[in-house]
């Protein structure tokens, strides 16, 4: 029989790492340190990133700033699923650009995630990774063949974390998705402690709500939201899911944005703290490129927000009448100590 997960991230507001490795468009070795400066100094003690991001960028932006902090002070997660091999071609890795001279290779086997760790660790500088997600294994990645890929991962990467966690090198594990099957099916046929959802639970949309989040809290299995402004709709741009916007997306958006006028609510502050109110949400982490934008973050996670808000935004059938909501008072921070398993 499978145990309950008891491990939690700390939260709320965490900072993702994708943009630091140069997602869509370059950015400055000062400008990546500076944001990841404000982000400890906001308050921040979660940090995301991924082999993939950058081809090795990301990692080694986060280790460079990460290392003069104490290390029992924040969680710090990364990915496996892809092996980076040397190629001084340095190949396009899109949406990145002017990445690291690496080539990705899908590899989901135990030994390829052993391996993928290991280069973690080197590319970090770090000697501690707290979580382990399991990269982009769904059909938006791989089409059909992600459910033979899938269950080369539950025997291969799977397995590779449950003996790190056992043996203490890891904290928790999961998967790192855009889509809720992959995660729904991880609770069936594993033991996973945490995922990392982007996009599929947001002010916008929210496919997680009805089937995999009640999974997760029957399981004491936490969820990270990525991508909470859905690739930027909530934050006023065009795009959703990484292209751009449907037309009924767009409209959804500007009504949301009518309706929190009335109340004086920035759409982008509401976006955030919806996400935080589902109890089995354990933290949100928005991506950041600049300083400036980590501390507006951190700002509109932390404003104050009517209840009356939400009331219309259930009357109008913008949100579900049952979905949990945010309370009146603004979000206070959880502690930022690294919650420890417990299995028992």
């Amino acid at each position: 029989m499978m145990s309950q997960s008891h491990f939690a991230p700390p939260g709320p507001l965490g900072f993702g790492g994708a943009p630091l490795g140069n997602m869509f468009d370059e950015v400055s070795e000062e400008a990546a340190e500076a944001a990841l400066v404000a982000a400890w100094d906001t308050g921040v003690r979660h940090f995301d990133t991924a082999p993939h991001y950058g081809s090795g960028l990301s990692e080694h932006r986060f280790g460079n700033v990460l290392r003069r902090y104490p290390r029992e002070e924040f969680v710090l997660s990364t990915k496996v699923g892809r092996i980076m091999h040397p190629d001084p071609r340095a190949p396009e890795n899109p949406p990145f650009v002017k990445g690291l001279p690496f080539r990705g290779e899908y590899d989901y086997t135990y030994d390829g995630t052993m391996r993928s760790v290991e280069d973690s660790y080197q590319r970090l500088g770090l000697a501690q990774i707290d979580i382990v997600y399991i990269h982009d294994l769904a059909a938006d990645h791989h089409g059909s063949a992600w459910e033979e890929l899938f269950e080369v991962a539950m025997n291969g990467a799977a397995k590779a974390f449950i003996r790190l966690r056992d043996e203490g090198v890891i904290k928790g594990w999961g998967m790192g998705v855009n889509l809720t099957e992959p995660c729904e099916r991880a609770l069936e046929m594993s033991d996973p402690d945490v995922f990392l959802l982007a996009g599929r639970y947001s002010l916008l949309n929210q496919p997680a709500l009805d089937r995999l989040f009640p999974m997760c809290a029957e399981r004491g299995v936490h969820v990270v939201v990525g991508g909470p402004y859905n690739s930027g709709l909530l934050a006023g741009g065009r795009n959703f899911e990484y292209r751009e916007a449907p037309a009924e997306m767009v409209r959804k958006r500007d009504r949301l944005a009518e309706v929190c006028a009335r109340h004086g609510v920035d759409l982008r502050s509401a976006a955030l703290r919806f996400c935080a109110a589902h109890p089995v949400v354990a933290a949100i982490i928005p991506g950041a490129k600049h300083a400036d934008k980590v501390r507006e973050n951190a700002r509109l996670m932390a404003a104050q927000i009517p209840h009356g808000l939400w009331e219309e935004l259930k009357r109008e059938e913008l949100i579900p009448a049952d979905v949990p909501t945010p309370s009146d008072e603004p979000l206070s921070d959880r502690p930022a100590g690294v919650a420890q398993p417990n299995r028992h």
